[in-house]
Formats: structure tokens, C-alpha cells, sequence
């Protein structure tokens, strides 16, 4: 089961990144584009991913992943139940939506450190 702090580790790791708290929220940034967010109960995660791919995320496993509320469906953004996701998927997903906040050359950089991927 995944916990907060797991992600809280990971968000520290990654080049620019940084956290915050907004009206009791944990958020995680590079400069002011938000990549990754908790529910106030910290038992959802949101995190940006790809508008046009995350129907099918959705559809896929519609327990584990959610579509954002109707205001943010304009973004970039899905929502996962934090209890459903493992360790190692959660990695991958805080990892891909940290990429697409990020210059191409800080995720390559990255990619050149971890060649094996996120895990």
C-alpha cells in the first residue's frame, strides 16, 4: 500500500520539484505548475497526465483511476484512489506527470541517470 511519504521521498528526488501546502492540500511543483496533489485526506491522488489518453486510464480501471472534477477537466489531470495503487505504479505516475511539467533536457538528464525507468 502506498502512503503519502512514499511520494513525499520521490517528489524530493526529482530535479526542481518541490512541495507545498495549499488551503491544507499537498501539492507538488515545478515553478507554479502543479504535478502532483492530494485530497485533504490524502486518500486520492491527483497528478497530471495526458488529456487525450486518460479515457482510457479511466475505462480501464475506473476503481483505481478517476476523471478530475468537471472544473479541472480543462488540465492536464486524472485522479487515482491512493490504496489501490502500488508502490512501483505510483513511482511511474508521480514520474511521467513530473516530466510534463519539466524541460525536455531535465526529464532526458533523468532518463540518462535511471536507465531502467522510474522503479
Amino acid at each position: 500500500m502506498v502512503v503519502v511519504e512514499d511520494v513525499r521521498a520521490l517528489g524530493g528526488e526529482l530535479e526542481r520539484s518541490y512541495q507545498m501546502y495549499v488551503r491544507g492540500r499537498l501539492k507538488f511543483r515545478v515553478g507554479q505548475l502543479v504535478y502532483v496533489a492530494f485530497s485533504l485526506d490524502e486518500t486520492v491522488m491527483g497528478f497530471a497526465f495526458p488529456k487525450e489518453e486518460r479515457a482510457a486510464l479511466v475505462g480501464g480501471n475506473p476503481r483505481k483511476f478517476q476523471m478530475p472534477s468537471e472544473s479541472d477537466m480543462r488540465f492536464n489531470w486524472v485522479e487515482a484512489d491512493l490504496a489501490s495503487l502500488d508502490p512501483t505504479e505510483v513511482r511511474e505516475l508521480v514520474v511521467d506527470a513530473w516530466r510534463m511539467v519539466v524541460p525536455k533536457k531535465v526529464s532526458h538528464t533523468y532518463d540518462l541517470i535511471h536507465p531502467n525507468g522510474p522503479g
